[in-house]
């Protein structure tokens, strides 16, 4: 178990219209999952879905907000995937050969970065044309470099995408622990998109190939977003190596990402691609929502838990689930229906309590946002252990909700 305070790097409310309404049938499946609290994480086990929690603490007489943080910065945006002009080691690299050669490659060279997120309130409604306020974490990021090559080439990491053991025992236990899916997936998914996506809307690409590769310190199948932000990293090399950000709004982009996570089958919702308000009217005529951030420094103190080794059969079981409670919804079915419209107005109620600074208010709704998710996904799916370290943290004063949906 791990816990850490949150570094939040931006913040923002979104909307998906009227939940309630089930005629929009291709609505995606699921969101990320998280929970604010304090207590332990969820230890390994197939009924043991979120791997992740966000604490918040105990309020005392006169405390106050977060100090102010990082400047706001936008999922799927020039601000939200940070570039960096060229890595460390092409840095050295340079230094040591000096050569004009070096310096060429290194000039070339494309990296952005993009930062784990937190569902704060209202997840998992953002599937279901709801509300959630999300925010991106700065203790977390993954990074993905782009090289022109002669060859289109995806590399492969040589830890989350390991394909050479020292035994069977090892093998078997790799997947036990790690799963069965590396990043390599989800590079090439996004560039797939991407390439269909230029084609439909007439937008020339230079002929050129280039090389992949990428890096995470994003804790996996923990309801933060990892995939998601390799993906958007990704999509933001592209669209620099290929001198096309102008042409694909930043408000298309999102959906890009959720498009090459869907062809995965990844359940996902668009708020760990974007902070951003969806009305059902504006998604139905244009594919996106309509983004609203707000000031990160009106987030109180934050923790994060998470289990370091979270089982991938725990991951598995919670997909069921949360594909079970969705056509539950696309059936029309009055309770998963009317629930999910009340955790969207919690996301609404959490809008005006950050802008009041009420936190009291703020750690009321946190622990009905989990309360909702309990009722429709049911303890089973859940986990016994991640309940209890809901139970806990409500113990001591805290109020807790999982922060996405355990990597789904």
């Amino acid at each position: 178990m791990v816990r850490a305070d949150v570094s939040a790097r931006s913040l923002n409310f979104f909307t998906v219209g009227e939940c309630a309404d089930v005629s929009m049938t291709s609505a995606n499946s699921g969101s990320t999952q998280a929970e604010v609290a304090l207590g332990p994480a969820r230890a390994r086990g197939p009924s043991c879905c979120p791997a992740s929690f966000l604490a918040l603490e105990r309020l005392r007489a006169g405390q106050g907000a977060l100090s102010p943080v990082w400047a706001m910065r936008w999922a799927c945006s020039n601000k939200c995937s940070q570039p960096t002009r060229q890595r460390r080691s092409a840095e050295l690299s340079n230094r040591k050969m000096g050569d004009h050669q070096a310096k060429s490659e290194t000039a070339s060279l494309i990296e952005h970065r993009a930062y784990a997120r937190v569902g704060l309130l209202g997840n998992p409604s953002d599937v279901y044309f709801g509300r959630t306020i999300s925010f991106s974490l700065g203790n977390f990021w993954a990074t993905v470099c782009l090289q022109p090559s002669d060859d289109l080439v995806i590399q492969p990491h040589p830890i989350h995408d390991l394909v050479v053991f020292k035994s069977l025992d090892h093998l078997v236990n790799r997947l036990d622990s790690e799963g069965y899916y590396g990043g390599v997936r989800l590079l090439m998914a996004i560039c797939k998109v991407f390439l269909d996506y230029c084609k439909e809307n007439e937008i020339q690409l230079e002929a050129r190939n280039f090389t992949l590769s990428y890096d995470t310190n994003i804790p996996r199948q923990t309801g933060l977003s990892g995939s998601s932000a390799i993906v958007c990293a990704t999509l933001s090399c592209l669209l620099d190596f290929y001198k096309v950000r102008h042409l694909i709004k930043v408000e298309v982009r999102p959906g890009l990402v959720l498009s090459a996570e869907k062809q995965l089958g990844i359940v996902a919702g668009l708020q760990d691609r974007v902070a951003q308000e969806f009305d059902k009217e504006h998604v139905d005529t244009s594919g996106h929502g309509i983004y609203t951030p707000m000031d990160v420094s009106l987030l109180p103190p934050l923790h994060l838990v998470y289990a370091e080794n979270p089982s991938d059969s725990g991951r598995l079981a919670f997909h069921f689930v949360h594909s079970t409670v969705r056509q539950r919804w696309l059936n029309g079915d009055e309770f998963i229906i009317s629930s999910m419209t009340e955790v969207a107005n919690i996301a609404l109620e959490g809008r005006t309590a950050l802008l009041e600074k009420d936190y009291t208010k703020l750690a009321a709704l946190m622990n009905r946002n989990f309360d909702f998710r309990r009722s429709m996904f049911g303890d089973d799916a859940l986990g016994a252990l991640n309940i209890e370290m809901v139970e806990v943290a409500r113990s001591v004063g805290a109020a807790s909700k999982f922060t996405g949906s355990g990597g789904l």
